[in-house]
């Protein structure tokens, strides 16, 4: 399966297109509505000129918001333009709080081909107050080691997950986040970790400080139970999700007979690979188990596919 929707909403509030020629009516639209930034495969102008074109538009102190989609050949080339032009306006921007970037369908880019680009610690800094970063693409991509005291929600969708990425990651420090989501995908698309690669990572973050963790779209889902089930600090989680993964009847078990588990609020399994009777078992403990789209493995060699992957 391939990314075939655009976020419908962020920062909570309803997602809009903007392309260049649209107009913005009313200014103050930003306070009420997200925009997303959008161009067509070879579009004429550049994405300086298509974000200019969009901050002329609005009233800027008051964009807490923005999502970056598709932009001009996103298989050969990064959004470095659109973080440079952001940090340069970073002055109009102080009520900046949310960034998307690369929310676009396999339509406009399968997601493996997405160039990111190694701008965010620049950015980061830029936007101190920031709290939400989401980012789709991996190739390309590079998260050093950052500090930053507000960031609350970090989320880095791709195909494959480069251990350098979770590296980054493991090395900041970053003292408000609640919410983590990692889409690790597969090793024929970039994921070279393994699970000692995650079990460095959730040390060093204080994960016992986190809402929501998610470890999806891995090949490694089973694994990952097996430690996660182990974790005294999983308890004071609300949401721990797998989804989207290999999860199979190994995992589910390790998180059957783990003691913590009982005391999530959501426990999403979705697009695993579990038995009928270890589904049965799931879904009797005391917490909300989503086990929708229930896989296959491949009849001839027993394979399990991520959900995501090129």
């Amino acid at each position: 399966m391939t990314v075939n929707q655009n976020q419908d909403r962020f920062f909570g509030k309803p997602v809009v297109e903007f392309r260049m020629g649209d107009t913005i009516a009313d200014p103050g639209a930003v306070r009420t509505t997200v925009y997303r930034l959008a161009q067509d495969y070879d579009s004429a102008e550049s994405q300086r000129e298509l974000l200019e074109a969009f901050l002329s538009q609005v009233d800027t102190s008051a964009l807490d918001a923005l999502v970056i989609g598709a932009w001009s050949e996103a298989h050969d080339e990064s959004p470095q333009e659109y973080l440079d032009v952001l940090i340069e306006r970073r002055g109009d921007l102080g009520a900046l709080r949310a960034l998307f970037v690369g929310d676009m369908t396999s339509e406009d880019c399968e997601i493996s081909w997405i160039i990111q680009c190694g701008g965010y610690k620049a950015l980061l800094d830029a936007f101190p107050m920031l709290q939400v970063l989401r980012i789709r693409g991996s190739s390309g991509l590079e998260f050093p080691p950052i500090a930053h005291e507000f960031l609350e929600e970090l989320a880095v969708e791709c195909g494959g997950l480069p251990s350098a990425v979770a590296n980054g990651i493991a090395g900041s420090t970053l003292p408000a986040l609640r919410r983590l989501e990692l889409w690790l995908g597969d090793d024929n698309y970039g994921f070279d970790g393994d699970i000692g690669t995650y079990e460095t990572l959730l040390a060093a973050i204080k994960p016992e400080r986190l809402e929501y963790l998610g470890l999806r779209n891995a090949q490694i889902s089973d694994a990952l139970a097996a430690h996660l089930a182990q974790q005294p600090w999983l308890s004071q989680l609300k949401t721990l999700d797998l989804s989207m993964g290999t999860i199979g009847d190994e995992g589910a078990q390790a998180l059957l007979d783990s003691p913590h588990v009982k005391t999530l609020q959501t426990l999403d399994l979705s697009h695993h690979y579990i038995g009928d009777a270890l589904q049965a078992q799931l879904k009797s403990l005391p917490c909300r188990v989503v086990l929708d789209d229930p896989q296959d493995a491949d009849e001839t060699d027993g394979d399990r596919y991520v959900e995501v992957a090129e």
